[in-house]
């Protein structure tokens, strides 16, 4: 059988975090082998929200590293950057004349971050929900793990579909037609458990690589001390009993990181620390989240000391990515009726 292809990226603007290994990278190694896998790092989506620098050069790399130390497997999935592909480029425009404004500009990620901005809004920061739309349906995606927070984008993305293929090919999903799509409908895939990482500091909130407290965040090449610190500084509740509920937001991250770490249920690390204190619980979690970041901030600097194999490695990766979207491109270019290049 074919196997469904699926993709997901992580914007290199900044140091990946435990939420994004939790919430993307490990599950990314788990279904590598059993799906046609696309990763990339998503360079073109962060200038949308500031401009580009000599440091995002090094955070791409920096995030491929991550990637391949995490376990992802450069021969068995897609691995690229997204700027090496300028089929992203091109089919973003085509979709974003095919969107209109009041759906874009209702996506919850554009209304946060715009108001901080003023009247000198970012034109990049309203589209960039078409670009997401174009990396997705450039490779025909079945499947698109995402955190809560990215599911409007995905359904935006479905909605450009479906509007495009019954504009171009009326009768695609009426029964028995033959007419093949312009693009398949992808579904987004949330974990049940883990999908969503929070603050430290603020339990309330997702954990967030540009949070301004550096206690909130535990980043994927933080040092053993940092991470015991800040662990062992996360905010709990009030109380001593260690029960996982909703009215115990800080108590709760804690299970759920240790769950998501070590495979356990959250009832089963819950179980483990009845009769015992908060203290208990956090010197344990500070433990499994070193054992868990430790290698892979050893091996992410391993690679970083050979960026000749990394080049590689993404040399290959965007050969492939270019060879699948230029096919979805040049199909989607006939039907709007652009002349063929020779």
């Amino acid at each position: 059988m074919t196997k469904k292809i699926m993709l997901s990226a992580v914007q290199p603007s900044n140091r990946l975090t435990i939420g994004n290994y939790v919430g993307a990278v490990m599950n990314w190694t788990k279904m590598q082998k059993d799906y046609d896998c696309i990763f990339f790092a998503v360079d073109m989506h962060v200038i949308t929200n500031s401009r580009g620098s000599e440091d995002l050069k090094r955070q791409t790399y920096e995030t491929i590293a991550t990637y391949l130390a995490c376990g992802l497997d450069p021969e068995a999935a897609t691995l690229f950057v997204q700027s090496h592909v300028k089929e992203h480029a091109e089919l973003s425009w085509i979709l974003t004349c095919h969107a209109t404004m009041g759906e874009v500009s209702r996506m919850t990620q554009f209304k946060d971050k715009s108001s901080k901005h003023g009247e000198m809004i970012p034109m990049g920061l309203f589209a960039y929900p078409v670009l997401m739309a174009a990396d997705i349906l450039l490779y025909q995606t079945n499947l698109v793990p995402v955190g809560a927070d990215q599911k409007q984008h995905v359904e935006l993305t479905r909605d450009l579909a479906m509007r495009m293929n019954n504009h171009y090919t009326p009768g695609w999903n009426k029964e028995g037609a033959t007419t093949k799509p312009l693009f398949a409908l992808p579904d987004p895939w949330i974990p049940k458990e883990g999908g969503k990482i929070l603050s430290l500091q603020d339990p309330t909130k997702k954990m967030s690589k540009s949070d301004a407290d550096p206690k909130a965040t535990l980043f994927l090449n933080d040092t053993d001390k940092e991470i015991e610190k800040k662990v062992k500084s996360a905010v709990t509740d009030s109380g001593s009993e260690i029960k996982a509920s909703d009215e115990k937001p800080g108590i709760l991250n804690l299970l759920t990181l240790q769950s998501v770490l070590t495979g356990r249920t959250i009832a089963e690390v819950e179980a483990a620390y009845v009769g015992k204190q908060y203290g208990h619980l956090k010197v344990d979690t500070a433990g499994i989240c070193v054992d868990t970041i430790r290698p892979v901030r050893e091996k992410t600097a391993q690679l970083m000391g050979d960026l000749t194999y990394l080049d590689q490695v993404l040399k290959r990766g965007a050969e492939r990515a270019r060879e699948r979207a230029a096919r979805t491109l040049k199909a989607v270019s006939a039907k709007i009726g652009f002349i063929p290049t020779t």
